[in-house]
């Protein structure tokens, strides 16, 4: 679909959907997001080029359905992907990522480390994806020195970072914002710094003793970003791993590097999103989003859940996606899932499904909070399809038709139950939705009610 779109932009100095944006012109991207989005086109661009809203569509990903993140737009879902060096292969990212797409992934990041030839993964993900695809380049750059963090060299990263663009990547985790100043700050936390990125920077400036390569050529890597259109994903290294950790000094102090570093790349045109925590406790969220939005003059926040409570490993797709829904509510534009596997192991299939479906409910759920026009219109034709009986028309309206129907099955599987008047729950008797009232029976009752009001006022 881009193919044409995107050939009259090739060879520019600055082919950026900010840039465009910037200079009044409403690009092919933008009125499809607008579509999308079902908002004024003349929106999507004033949004754009203000730096609240973000269209992530590397030239070089020609077969992308372009979307939007921003606080005007829905809430968006990413779902992480990737092999390790100790599982996974090729073709099991590939389905993991048209898993992840089936069940509405807005975006996917490939995180993989090993388990492979990365390049040929990521290529693979990348040609097999609608959505943009994200992707953390120091990984691949460790592994180009053979995990020797010391013998990593300025150059190693924009060479990595280059390629990561080359081949498409729509935008990069880049953890520029955590400087050497910072590492001090880290003292008194539980779970110090849990960043795999953000650890290498520091392992890196605590044994060179000097500032972090990735903020120091920042504007090497702008400079490669404007001529392919890669977003930025301001990385938070020094993000919380825990509740005790959450809003410390020195997740603060980075974010406020953070805020320096986006209006940085707005000077060149360079879009952006920040990345935000982690673990905070549910009276510490709304702070969270408000500082971000005021420290990075309202960049698209996308944070990892966050975890509302650290107690309850294999269940923290759900322990996140209660604060996922709150940061939603109060403004964040993305949120990371977080599968059953979070801090246990590498994710499979199945854990990937249970993650996404429970970010698109706390998504979902977001922008009903915040009132989005037509965000509750799926939940109002599910109601009046669960009052009325209809089975079948509830399954199609769930985030998970599969699931909905597997569980309806296990008790009453055969067909002539896809119109019965109850579920197994209730049984025929006992179900309440039964009690139809009509018209004429509530006008009789407002009635008697009236009158009862009168003899006894």
């Amino acid at each position: 679909m881009r193919t044409e779109w995107v050939a009259k932009r090739r060879g520019q100095s600055n082919v950026s959907q900010m840039h465009y944006a910037r200079q009044g012109v409403i690009t092919e991207e933008m009125h499809y997001v607008a579509q999308r989005e079902n908002l004024p086109a003349d929106l999507i661009r004033e949004e754009v080029a203000r730096g609240r809203m973000i269209i992530p569509a590397n030239i070089n990903h020609t077969n992308l359905e372009p979307m939007a993140i921003g606080i005007a737009s829905k809430c968006k879902v990413n779902a992480n992907i990737g092999a390790s060096p100790n599982s996974s292969n090729l073709q099991e990212e590939v389905d993991k990522l048209n898993l992840a797409v089936k069940y509405g992934a807005d975006t996917v990041m490939d995180l993989s480390t090993g388990g492979g030839n990365l390049d040929e993964i990521r290529t693979a993900i990348i040609n097999a994806s609608p959505v943009p695809i994200g992707t953390v380049p120091v990984y691949q750059a460790l592994e180009s020195v053979h995990g020797t963090i010391e013998n990593l060299t300025a150059d190693d990263f924009l060479h990595i970072i280059e390629k990561h663009a080359q081949q498409g990547v729509d935008y990069q985790t880049i953890h520029a914002g955590i400087l050497i100043e910072h590492l001090p700050l880290v003292r008194s936390r539980i779970t110090g710094i849990v960043s795999r990125g953000g650890g290498i920077l520091a392992r890196w400036m605590l044994h060179h003793h000097k500032q972090n390569p990735l903020y120091t050529h920042f504007q090497d890597i702008i400079e490669i970003f404007k001529r392919y259109d890669v977003s930025f994903s301001l990385g938070d290294s020094l993000r919380p791993g825990c509740t005790h950790d959450a809003s410390d000094e020195a997740q603060l102090a980075e974010l406020k590097t953070l805020g320096q570093l986006t209006r940085k790349a707005w000077e060149d045109d360079v879009q952006v999103m920040v990345e935000g925590p982690g673990h905070v406790p549910m009276d510490q969220i709304e702070f969270n989003v408000r500082k971000q939005m005021e420290e990075c003059s309202e960049a698209p926040f996308y944070v990892l859940g966050p975890l509302v409570t650290d107690i309850a490993p294999g269940y923290d797709h759900i322990t996140s996606a209660i604060g996922a829904a709150m940061a939603g509510w109060y403004g964040t534009a993305m949120l990371c899932y977080v599968t059953p596997k979070e801090h246990l192991g590498l994710p499979n299939a199945e854990d990937v499904r249970n993650g996404l479906i429970a970010y698109k409910i706390a998504a979902h759920a977001a922008d009903i909070a915040r009132h989005r026009p037509g965000a509750r219109d799926r939940d109002d034709e599910l109601s009046k399809a669960r009052y009325n009986f209809d089975w079948n028309r509830q399954f199609e309206l769930s985030l998970d038709p599969e699931r909905a129907k597997e569980y309806h099955d296990e008790t009453l599987p055969a067909d002539i139950y896809k119109t019965a008047e109850f579920c197994s729950m209730c049984g025929p008797k006992f179900c309440p939705m039964q009690t139809k009232v009509d018209a004429d029976a509530l006008t009789e009752l407002e009635k008697f009610l009236a009158k009862e009001a009168v003899t006894h006022g």
